[in-house]
C-alpha cells in the first residue's frame, strides 16, 4: 500500500478502531445496560459514528481524494459521540477512541 502515507495509515487505523469500539459498545454494552444507554438519540449517534468511521477508512483505502469530506464529517460526529458517551457515563473506552479518531480525521480533512 505504497500510496498511503504514514499519516493517512494512522487515520485509517484510528477510524477502524473507532468503528469497532462504537459498534461493539453499542451492541455489547449499551443494549444490555438499557436505560439511558439505549436512548434513541445516543444509540443512533453511536451507530452513525461507527458507520462514518468505516466509510472514512474505506475512502482513504481506495484512494479517493474526497476522503477529506468524510474525514471532516467523521471528526464532527466522533466529537458528538464522545460528548454523548461522556454524558451517559461508564463509556470511557468509547469517549477516548472517538476523541483519538476525531483528532486524526481533523488532520486528514485539512
Amino acid at each position: 500500500m505504497s500510496h498511503v502515507s504514514s499519516e493517512m495509515q494512522s487515520c485509517i487505523d484510528e477510524c477502524l478502531r473507532c468503528y469497532q469500539t462504537c459498534l461493539g459498545m453499542a451492541s455489547n454494552h449499551c443494549l444490555p445496560a438499557g436505560g439511558k444507554h439505549v436512548e434513541p438519540g445516543h444509540f443512533r449517534l453511536m451507530l452513525a459514528c461507527a458507520e462514518i468511521c468505516r466509510t472514512s477508512a474505506h475512502f482513504m483505502l481506495i484512494g479517493l481524494p474526497e476522503h477529506k469530506h468524510t474525514c471532516r464529517a467523521c471528526a464532527e460526529i466522533c466529537e458528538a459521540c464522545a460528548r454523548s458517551c461522556e454524558q451517559v457515563g461508564d463509556m470511557q473506552d468509547c469517549v477516548a477512541q472517538c476523541r483519538a479518531c476525531a483528532e486524526t480525521c481533523r488532520k486528514m480533512a485539512a
